[in-house]
């Protein structure tokens, strides 16, 4: 169900054996599978456990990103590998939103150049790879060397936080942007605004359903921050200092 009503009133977090729990008045929360929902950092089941107090007179399963993401790295539904999550994050590049570029209106060729030229610019720099971009139906010829750049990248991170950056990709289409918004080098206003370029352009031609404009754009903003923010969390040894709760 996409919401249900509010069946517990208190949230909290408890560590057990294998991690940390969250828990519904004296319920332990489970996952869909019926799993034990355990996450592996303090920092990651306060924010979950946030998630969930923050719920109203009913629970709306699909405003609750991290909690989403958690049941996914401990289901693993579609019963993926690490290679398998890194080879489908990486297949991105083939297709990633930032390399296909128009050549026509010029108006939106130059809006790409100028917006999207600075961010390939930096990824190209920063993990010493050529990406390039293309007009073309086919899109850029990405090389070999540079997916296994990416390749070898992302086989540093865990489990949980792949899971995350593929999350974070899907968003944005686009996995030059998600990297450069998980290493901080983009803000998720910035990215979101950079997966949307053309839509962008046309709306500012043609205007806009603006409410649906306004959720469409407060959805994606949503989705990559909490995916952006579930990688940090599961990649840093965070364990909380009590007095920063108590202040």
């Amino acid at each position: 169900p996409l919401e249900r009503k509010r069946f517990y009133q208190n949230v909290s977090i408890s560590q057990g054996e294998g991690g940390f729990e969250i828990n519904l008045d004296h319920r332990k929360l489970k996952t869909p599978q019926a799993k034990l929902f355990t996450v592996p950092s303090e920092a990651l089941a306060i924010a979950v456990a946030t998630e969930w107090d923050s719920q109203k007179d009913t629970i709306k399963f699909y405003t609750m990103h991290l909690t989403t993401l958690c049941n996914t790295a401990l289901d693993n539904p579609t019963q993926r590998n690490k290679v398998q999550l890194i080879c489908a994050a990486v297949k991105f590049l083939e297709t990633d939103t930032i390399c296909y570029r128009v050549e026509e209106p010029a108006a939106l060729a130059e809006l790409q150049k100028n917006e999207w030229d600075p961010i390939v610019a930096w990824a190209e720099d920063r993990y010493n790879v050529a990406i390039g971009s293309s007009t073309s139906i086919t899109g850029p010829n990405i090389p070999a060397s540079t997916k296994d750049t990416f390749i070898s990248h992302l086989a540093s991170y865990n489990m949980w936080a792949l899971q995350g950056i593929e999350y974070v990709i899907t968003q944005l289409k686009s996995l030059i942007l998600s990297m450069g918004l998980i290493d901080r080098h983009i803000t998720v206003e910035k990215a979101v605004l950079l997966s949307r370029l053309e839509e962008e352009y046309q709306i500012q031609r043609w205007g806009s359903v603006e409410w649906a404009h306004d959720y469409d754009l407060c959805e994606l903003r949503a989705r990559a921050a909490a995916g952006t923010l579930f990688v940090h969390l599961c990649s840093e040894s965070s364990t909380v200092k009590h007095k920063l709760l108590q202040d």
